[in-house]
């Protein structure tokens, strides 16, 4: 027994006051003195010799005291003995496999618990990338073909239903078979993209159409491990709040193509012209080799691209038949690569497209009860009433007619000359415009202005008015009807009369009609006047009808009364009207339509991401009788062949129209009708920072006398032989 020791020695325990020497002692440091205040054993007596009484509550704490002393044992025995003990040189340094087991489930423990936390911390953005949720609007022809689109995403959304199962199929088979399967992650595809980046090797794919579309939609297109972490995180939570339907479809409406589209439907109209629905398992094949990346597969960017895609596309067929997506049968079919065509489809708005953009946005709007907000989202498909065709001759026949103007030259006479045109059908359908020089110089839409008085061309709107109602010359009789073969004076400065005596305007002066060239025609029938655009009689025959009347004739027939001015003598001349060239052609298709008005529309359908959205479309509804509208006719194609338009006649010998001028020589008009559509020109000037009408006076070089209406009948013409 060694001294200073009292009783049985216990394992591992040392002679009070030595210290373990051992390596043990070393790692875990003194042995505990045994409880008490000065580090003496308990009841011992202190450095003066005398016992110390008891602390109050000392019974509790002595009792408690081999507890801790246990616990405190315990925890030091936790601690690794590091460097290892009984080991010596290098080796002691050496983790045993414990120390190793446990290292790595301290590790696993820590990586586990961050993970559960990010993950129920992490939440779906409630806000897609813009771009995902914007697209754009597509205008398209009469005939079905793209015109242009408008946005600032070249995208366009489409059920998934209505992509065929087959092209779904490609994409599946090319990017992820498994993806009706899978938790929404590739883990083997996130260790590649790991050794990737600490590598700083090329970076890998892998990931699943579920990450891909967090990445499109959610994310950026940063190549760091914290974004694809973060992509790994919510595509396990998307997987498991979406249908796998609806994962498929966003991702598919938010990828990119290339040739500046977004989305599949996008890229089918873009590569083959066509709305996805149509596509076939080798043309969805194709598309889905875009995946990988547009720039190396579109076919159109090179020799080396086409190569590539044929490459691709055969063996996303092959891999079809893997998953079962194609039979061997099918795939046996598909030996031809399916050339998709050459270049982009049409883009953004251009020099005149976009006066009919502007046009079928603004109607689309009205009649789909659509929000400006809403439009501007985006998704909606257009189809509007233009005709390509008669598009380009009405182009062309003004840009002949501008060849005479010369605004450098003659800056006096040319500069700021106008010209508005437009095209209605029967139906109202509105076939072409001419609406400036370049909308993207100029907004300005030159056939749709309410600027310039009508002139002489509103007369035949009196005159219908007048076969219809009839007129009163006395006040409190009755109304006395009128034929064509009705006779007024035709002569210059008839002074116009009231039931009760001339006319006084507010200046105190009476109030005579003017003829062009001051012509005097005696006597001549109301079909002759309007044949031979004499101003005197129709000037009456307005104060016989009632010029309120005549008003509520022209709204009848197409004019809006916003248009129309007040109602003076002169209204009936239409000096103070000022109806679009787009109004007055419709006007006159009410003649030609045996007395029916259609309000001229610019856009039949509108679909949003393939579903219609109801239009409230015009409809027709008469606005004179048959009769009367045939009455007009008549005088209208004796216009032409004979009277004041009689150039015409050589370019459509049915055609029935007229011309019209104004008394401050501002504007000239030309207004026809044929069995395919009515026209509408005016040749005009005005300067656009006031919108005030200047005089056409010496208007156009080499012939400066010619009147404007007879340069609207040229274009007409031009216009008219180029559709006939």
């Amino acid at each position: 027994m060694h001294l200073g020791y009292a009783g049985k020695r216990s394992k591992g325990a040392f002679p009070v006051g030595r210290q373990d020497t051992s390596a043990r002692g070393r790692w875990w440091g003194k042995r505990a003195a045994p409880e008490g205040s000065d580090g003496a054993p308990s009841g011992r007596r202190g450095k003066s010799g005398a016992r110390r009484r008891p602390r109050a509550g000392a019974g509790r704490l002595d009792a408690l005291a081999p507890a801790a002393a246990a616990a405190r044992t315990q925890l030091r025995r936790l601690r690794p003995a590091f460097p290892r003990p009984g080991r010596s040189d290098w080796r002691r340094w050496i983790p045993s496999w414990r120390q190793w087991l446990g290292a790595c489930l301290y590790v696993f423990t820590g990586v586990a618990g961050f993970i559960t936390y990010a993950y129920a911390t992490t939440s779906i953005p409630e806000d897609l990338n813009s771009f995902a949720t914007q697209q754009d609007n597509v205008y398209y022809w009469a005939d079905g073909t793209t015109m242009a689109r408008a946005g600032w995403v070249s995208r366009q959304e489409m059920p998934l239903d209505k992509v065929p199962s087959k092209v779904q199929g490609a994409v599946l088979a090319a990017e992820n078979a498994s993806f009706y399967s899978d938790p929404g992650v590739s883990p083997s595809g996130f260790l590649r993209a790991v050794r990737a980046a600490v590598t700083g090797g090329e970076t890998q794919g892998g990931s699943t159409i579920t990450q891909q579309y967090v990445k499109n939609a959610y994310l950026n297109q940063d190549r760091t491990l914290s974004r694809k972490f973060t992509e790994i995180l919510l595509a396990v939570k998307l997987d498991n709040q979406r249908e796998k339907k609806q994962i498929l479809q966003d991702y598919l409406n938010t990828s990119w193509f290339g040739r500046g589209t977004y989305g599949i439907q996008r890229a089918s109209q873009a590569y083959y012209g066509k709305d996805v629905s149509q596509l076939n398992a080798s043309e969805g094949a194709f598309l889905a080799s875009l995946l990988k990346g547009a720039g190396l597969y579109d076919p159109a960017l090179g020799k080396e691209n086409h190569e590539r895609a044929v490459e691709r596309w055969s063996w996303i067929l092959d891999r079809m038949v893997e998953t079962g997506q194609l039979t061997r049968a099918e795939r046996a079919t598909y030996t031809a690569f399916p050339e998709p065509t050459g270049a982009p489809s049409p883009g953004t708005a251009d020099a005149q497209t976009g006066y009919l953009v502007e046009l079928a946005k603004a109607y689309a709007i009205k009649a789909g009860h659509i929000p400006d907000a809403e439009f501007d989202l985006g998704g909606y498909q257009i189809y509007t009433t233009f005709d390509r065709t008669r598009m380009s001759a009405l182009t062309t026949a003004v840009q002949e007619t501008r060849k005479d103007f010369d605004a450098e030259r003659r800056p006096d006479t040319d500069k700021h000359a106008k010209i508005g045109a437009a095209s209605v059908a029967p139906d109202g359908r509105l076939l072409a415009v001419y609406g400036g020089p370049d909308y993207l110089k100029q907004g300005f839409n030159e056939s749709n202005a309410t600027t310039i008085p009508a002139g002489t061309a509103f007369t035949p709107i009196v005159y219908a008015a007048a076969l219809d109602e009839g007129v009163q010359r006395t006040r409190g009789k009755a109304r006395t009807p009128v034929s064509p073969t009705s006779t007024y004076d035709g002569n210059d400065q008839v002074t116009v009369q009231t039931p009760e005596g001339p006319y006084w305007d507010r200046s105190g002066k009476v109030v005579k009609g003017r003829n062009d060239g001051g012509r005097n025609w005696g006597q001549v029938t109301l079909h002759q006047a309007v044949a031979n655009s004499v101003n005197t009689p129709m000037l009456q025959l307005g104060l016989d009808v009632g010029l309120d009347g005549v008003q509520s004739f022209a709204q009848r027939a197409g004019l809006l009364g916003s248009s129309l001015g007040p109602r003076i003598p002169t209204f009936a001349l239409g000096e103070n009207s000022t109806p679009s060239a787009i109004r007055m052609a419709g006007a006159y298709e009410t003649f030609a339509a045996d007395g029916m008005h259609t309000d001229p529309y610019s856009v039949r359908s509108v679909t949003r991401n393939g579903t219609a959205v109801p239009l409230v479309t015009p409809k027709p509804a008469r606005a004179v009788t048959a009769k009367t509208a045939r009455e007009v006719t008549d005088a209208l194609r004796d216009a032409v062949t004979t009277g004041s338009a009689k150039t015409a006649g050589k370019a459509h010998a049915g055609a029935a129209g007229k011309t019209g001028t104004t008394a401050a020589n501002t504007a000239g008009w030309f207004v026809a009708s044929t069995e395919q559509e009515s026209t509408a020109v005016v040749v005009y000037r005005m300067s656009l920072t006031d919108l005030v009408p200047l005089p056409l006076t010496g208007l156009g070089g080499d012939a400066p006398d010619t009147p404007g209406s007879e340069r609207a009948v040229r274009l007409w013409a031009d216009y008219i032989k180029a559709v006939k």
